[in-house]
């Protein structure tokens, strides 16, 4: 009896991704982006589409997120659309170690979307052999490859990227300092203090706040005095980090 239920619950999976890998070339993206999310619920199943979902990974066509319901991969904060690309992104990371190399490959392809979806993917995956691939993207060309590598190296807790990520509190998009700033505060290295006092006096607001959120994170009373003055910041969202930042050191 329990065979005739495994052979036929192994007969809906191979259905079911058969229908989502061809779904993957519809001409229309909101199909192309519920394939990504149906095969990410098969997991590790669905590792003979890698390749497929590989070349979907710079498709940057914007979709309602509602098409995949409540399990849908959003980047950083709340947005309004997903895109196919990001959905196999998420989906590649559902299947395991078998996307890593696959995926390392996407990060040095020229397509930037697919850079970016890559960078994002490979954090998510947890191994922490992508954490020099992904600090080269600190020096990508385009932002938002720079922000997800950034983003990845934090989530790897990727403290052999310190001085890489240091060196990027100098970027010139305050969107990828923002996100230097959270991975300096995510990896807990003490290197960082310093840059990231400096950083409390970036031009950007967000990037203000985040670099208070840091140093709170990493709990060096050296930051006490540089948190202080942060509390007469211009922007209360700096002010309130700051205050927080504080409490959190004992400052």
């Amino acid at each position: 009896m329990f065979a005739l239920v495994l052979i036929a619950l192994l007969s809906i999976v191979q259905v079911d991704l058969s229908a989502a890998t061809a779904a993957l070339k519809s001409s229309d993206p909101a199909a192309r982006t519920r394939a990504a999310c149906d095969l990410r619920e098969l997991g590790d199943h669905a590792h003979d589409v890698i390749p497929q979902l590989v070349v979907l990974l710079g498709d940057a066509s914007p979709v309602d997120p509602a098409i995949c319901s409540e399990r849908t991969w959003r980047w950083g904060h709340q947005q309004d659309t997903t895109t196919p690309g990001e959905q196999a992104a998420s989906a590649l990371v559902a299947i395991g170690s078998a996307a890593y190399e696959p995926l390392t490959r996407a990060l040095k392809g020229p397509v930037w979307v697919a850079r970016g979806n890559a960078a994002w993917a490979l954090g998510a995956l947890g191994n922490h052999n992508a954490a020099p691939l992904l600090a080269a993207t600190l020096r990508d060309t385009e932002a938002n490859v720079r922000r997800r590598g950034a983003w990845a190296l934090g989530a790897l807790d990727a403290s052999e990227s310190v001085p890489a990520l240091i060196e990027a509190l100098k970027d010139t998009d305050a969107g990828v300092r923002e996100q230097v700033a959270w991975a300096l505060g995510a990896i807990g290295d003490r290197r960082a203090v310093e840059p990231l006092m400096n950083t409390l006096t970036d031009q950007a607001a967000q990037v203000r706040e985040q670099a208070a959120w840091a140093l709170g994170a990493l709990g060096d009373r050296r930051a006490a005095p540089a948190l202080a003055k942060a509390l007469k910041d211009t922007e209360a969202r700096v002010r309130r980090q700051a205050a927080w930042a504080l409490g959190a050191i004992g400052g």
